[in-house]
Order: structure tokens, then sequence, then C-alpha cells
């Protein structure tokens, strides 16, 4: 019986699963996901037969007044011992006709405070080792209505009424209880754990009391940390929210570096990195998101694409070629023209041109459209290789669908001069002019080519 009724912070956590999650922010787009830690009380003080109880005794403080709580009868000990037998062995009905033979032999009106409290206090257990936690709420309610009880039995019951309101979402007055305890606590000069601040602190996060939340949740992690403990994971998730709500976004950065200093996970990274992002901490939003690839934490394709992205924001083109080149190797990116194409331009502004070929010949061919196919064309011309490059733009100009046509009629017209094919490049260059655009480089290339002709023709007739 003793240990069953002592202990006033245990069962609770049991339930724990089953408590309301809450979803808070996307903050960068994953979402902080944060359990309700419900610790709490199943009983009250530990009886004792024939005397006051233990939790009296406790009660017995300087500067705290004395209750004179009544003895609990041999007979009402001896019954309520046998309710707990039965309820240990999980017999949930036997236990709760032997609670119901006491209280209707003996009535109301013959049962002492402190004998009635105990007897609500067991119906309260069974009720909630059943998950009926509505009946539950109102059995510890008439526990603390009873006159009398030692002050420890009333104030952890009073924790436990104010989870069991937040088990069944009911926010205001779990934190009207939760607050009564509080007070209670303060004025006989009792601590308060971070554990409760942080429960408190979920409360008025439901009610949308944002900064009573805060600083409620900001004492929990200060008085962990303070003590040389690491805080609670879903602590610094909450903080991380109230802080992004309030756009305090430098709070958000370093709630997320301290984070990671502990819990090493992929969605804080991704965070971190977005929010150096709202800073403009570029450099900062690339290390953190390099950080988290090199220790293998991007695995999905938008990531590593998104990866080579800021790569390439850096002017860091190698890496951002690497990191799509092993994407593809590993299967993790769909080779996509998209795709490919990106690897070829990274390829490309990395110096890597022979590299950069023929990942471009495959994204071309997987285009229904003429930009690859003209693009493939420029890289061939960077190589050299004029005779590919020519074929390459006929077919994209062919195909269509080009964001800029004078380009490439520009580039066919380079590539044509140096095939010695001057009236195709004429013809190229000519097309190139119609467009404001190229107009000016295109009559500069004819002028050029121009010259260039007579030039051959006068050494021709010197020879």
């Amino acid at each position: 019986m003793a240990k069953m009724i002592e202990n006033n912070h245990s069962a609770i956590s049991r339930v724990s699963a089953g408590a309301k999650r809450w979803t808070g922010a996307t903050v960068l787009g994953p979402s902080v996901v944060m359990a309700l830690p419900v610790i709490g009380t199943v009983s009250g003080a530990l009886i004792t037969e024939g005397g006051f109880s233990q939790a009296l005794a406790q009660d017995d403080k300087p500067k705290r007044k004395t209750r004179r709580t009544p003895a609990i009868r041999a007979k009402v000990f001896e019954k309520l011992t046998e309710a707990q037998e039965l309820a240990e062995a999980k017999k949930w009905n036997e236990s709760i006709q032997a609670l119901d033979d006491l209280r209707d032999k003996e009535g109301r009106g013959k049962l002492n405070s402190y004998e009635l409290a105990n007897l609500y206090n067991m119906y309260a257990f069974i009720y909630f080792s059943k998950e009926d936690y509505k009946r539950a709420l109102s059995a510890y309610e008439e526990v603390i209505k009873q006159p009398d009880i030692p002050e420890a039995m009333e104030i952890n019951t009073r924790f436990t009424i104010a989870q069991l309101y937040f088990i069944q979402e009911k926010w205001r007055q779990g934190i009207g209880e939760l607050n009564k305890w509080f007070d209670a606590k303060k004025r006989l000069g009792e601590p308060i754990g971070a554990n409760s601040y942080a429960l408190r602190a979920q409360g008025y996060y439901q009610m949308k009391r944002y900064n009573d939340a805060l600083k409620d949740i900001e004492f929990a992690i200060a008085d962990y940390k303070g003590k040389g403990k690491v805080p609670k994971e879903q602590w610094y998730g909450l903080a991380r929210f109230l802080n992004f709500e309030k756009n305090n976004i430098n709070r958000v950065i370093d709630y997320l570096e301290e984070t990671l200093v502990y819990y090493q996970k992929k969605n804080y990274w991704l965070q971190l990195a977005s929010m150096y992002g709202e800073k403009k901490r570029d450099k900062d939003m690339v290390a953190a998101m390099e950080t988290a690839y090199v220790q293998g934490l991007l695995d999905k394709d938008k990531e590593l694409i998104n990866m080579a992205y800021m790569f390439l924001s850096v002017d860091a083109p190698y890496k951002a070629a690497k990191v799509i080149h092993n994407g593809l190797k590993q299967k993790k990116i769909d080779p996509t023209a998209k795709n490919l194409e990106l690897l070829g331009n990274s390829w490309r502004h990395a110096q890597e041109v022979k590299r950069a070929i023929p990942v471009m010949e495959a994204a071309a061919k997987k285009s229904d459209k003429g930009e690859l196919w003209a693009r493939l064309g420029n890289i061939y011309l960077d190589n050299d290789e004029f005779g590919k490059a020519a074929n390459a733009v006929r077919q994209g100009l062919k195909k269509g669908g080009l964001r800029r046509p004078d380009t490439a009629w520009l580039v066919l017209g380079m590539a044509e001069f140096n095939l010695e094919n001057y009236d195709a490049a004429r013809k190229a260059f000519n097309k190139a002019k119609k467009d404001e655009n190229s107009k000016k480089y295109a009559e500069q290339w004819l002028q050029f080519m121009e010259r260039e002709i007579k030039r051959q023709k006068s050494l021709a007739e010197d020879a």
C-alpha cells in the first residue's frame, strides 16, 4: 500500500506516449515536433495504519503551518490495502468494488477527511491505469476537496490534476492548477524543477501565450545548463519556435547552434543553414549545409541539388559538380535532363570542359527542346570542336524553344567561320544581328570575317 500511495511523481510518465504532440512552425521546412512531457503523480501521501502520514511529518518544517491530519483507522486501512492489492494484480473491477464497499458501508459521513482523500486517491489511480482520464481527474479533484489532508498530498495531487487537464487538452484549466502548484511551492520555499517550467511552457504555448511560454522554456534550459545537465531536445525545439514567432532570428540561430552540440540531426543543419540565409550569412549557410553533406546526412534528391546550387553561389563549381556526380553515381539523384544540365554547367564553370561534354550530350538527348543542344554547341566551341559545335547548334535551332536564339546564331557563325564556311557564317551572323542584344557583336564578327577573307585572298595572290 505504501509503495503505491507514496510515490507521487511516477506513473503518469507512462502516458507520455499518448499525450498530445504539438507541431510548431516549420521554420525552414521540416516541422519542429515536441512531445508533451507528462511527469506526475498517481497517488497522494504515504499512509500508515493508526497514525499521521509520513507526508505530514515532511510538512513539519520551520515556517510551515502544520495541518492536524486525522489518522486512518485500522479497518479502513485494511480495505484500502485490499483494494490496492487487487489493483496491483490489475483486477480493476474487483478493486473498484472493494472501494465501493468501503464507501457505501462506512458512508461519507463516517469516513474522515484523510480516509476519504486516500479512498478517492485509490479510485484515481485505478481510473488512470485504465486510461479513463476523465474519471481519474474527477477523483483527484475529490482528493483536494478534503479538509486537513497533508499539504504535500494536496500540492502533489494538484500537479497531477494539471497534467491530466493537459492530457485532455484543457490548457486553461491545466495552467490554472499548475500555477496554484507553483505558488504553493514558492510559498513553502521549495525548489521548482526545470521539467515543471517546461511543462507550463507547453501549456502557455497551446494557449498562444508565447511570451510566457518563452520565459518558462528559457528558464528550463538555463536551469539545466547551470547544473551541468544537457537540456532536453524538445525544449530547444520549443525555444526555437517561440523565438522564430517573435522574429528573433539571431536567437533561433543561437539555439540551433547549441542544439547541434548535443543533437546531431539533419533537420537542425538544414534549419541552421536556412536561418543563416535569412541573415545573409552566405558562407555560414554553405558551411552548415556542407557539414551535413560531409556527414552523409543529405540523402534526398532536392537536398543534394540544393547543396550544389549553394556551392555555385559561392563560386565553388567543382564542389557543386562533385555533389551532382556522386549523387547520380549513388542513384540518389535522378538523371533528368535538368540535373544533367546542372552537372554539365558545373563542370564547365570549373574549367573541366572534357568532363562537361559527355554530360551535356546526355542532357541534350533527354530534352525535347533545343536549349540544351545550343548550350552543348557552345561547349564544343570552347573545346575547339567546331564541326560538332555547328551540328549541335543547328539541332537546337531546329528543335526550337531557345531562350536566346540570337546567341545560338552567333555560336553557329563562329563555328562556321573557324571551319572556313564563310557563306554559312555570314548567314548566321546576319540572323544574329536582327536581335538588338547581339547586333553589335554580330556586326563586329562580320567585319572581322570580311577582313580575314581579304587577307587570305591577298595571301593566295602573292603565292
